[in-house]
């Protein structure tokens, strides 16, 4: 079977549950697949603070439809019942979560061995499973919002540094409108803004580069009432100096630019 939550939630073959506390629970133990996920925890995702009486029995019913739903052919039950709860069992390379966690794995460790074209492409094909926002079809309780909000960072962390990467292969004018649209989606992230002050200045855009950056001061200064952080300004002064480093690769990794 193939299952997919980084976007829509599938499952092919098979048809998915249409009540939405079952695509609720099958959600959950996706997301925990391999592992015990306790009748608390399943409770506690699907009603909250205040459960119904027969929430345990109903709990029950719900496993027993989803096992119905999961079975194929001799495949057997997926779904474990033990002493505290629930353990779903997937195969290797049935989940889109667990392909984008291996690209990504190992386009780091592209990236931090220099092999920057590398990295570019392992993380592009990592950020390409993604069809939207995790699970958009999906009512999240409180531990798939903790979660949820987990792979958000996990996107966003890879997005950022493949454009550090495709930077360091000078794609610093291909990255322009990408990373405009990131910038006005996370407006107070330094890093993104940083990129794009960089992509705009080696394009040859300097004004553009620092309109950038003097934006992203007005922002953090009108929400937070904070300045940027040393690094920002430190590149802010290069993009004002002409600094030739600016011309070189100017990260080390997501999150830390060699500007002084």
């Amino acid at each position: 079977m193939r299952f997919t939550v980084l976007g829509p939630l599938t499952m092919e073959p098979g048809r998915l549950p249409s009540a939405p506390k079952q695509r609720q629970l099958l959600a959950l133990l996706i997301l925990h697949a391999g592992t015990i996920v306790t009748v608390d925890d399943c409770v506690d995702e699907l009603w909250g603070e205040q459960p119904p009486v027969s929430a345990h029995s109903t709990l029950q019913t719900y496993v027993m439809n989803l096992r119905k739903v999961l079975r194929s052919g001799n495949d057997g039950d997926r779904i474990r019942t033990r002493e505290r709860g629930y353990a779903l069992r997937l195969e290797p390379g049935e989940l889109d979560l667990d392909e984008f966690r291996r690209l990504a794995g190992n386009g780091s460790a592209s990236f931090a061995a220099g092999d920057y074209r590398e990295a570019a492409r392992l993380l592009g094909a990592a950020l390409s499973l993604w069809r939207g926002p995790a699970l958009v079809d999906v009512h999240a309780g409180p531990i798939l919002r903790t979660q949820l909000e987990g792979l958000r960072e996990a996107h966003l962390a890879v997005h950022d540094e493949r454009v550090e990467a495709d930077l360091r292969i000078g794609h610093h004018r291909e990255l322009l409108g990408e990373l405009r649209v990131l910038v006005r989606r996370y407006p107070t992230h330094e890093n993104l803004c940083a990129q794009l002050a960089v992509a705009l200045y080696r394009s040859g855009r300097i004004t553009e580069a620092l309109s950038a950056l003097r934006q992203l001061r007005a922002t953090l200064a009108d929400q937070f009432g904070l300045e940027p952080s040393r690094r920002l300004q430190s590149l802010e002064q290069a993009v004002l100096r002409a600094d030739p480093a600016l011309d070189l690769a100017v990260g080390h990794g997501p999150g830390y630019l060699l500007v002084s």
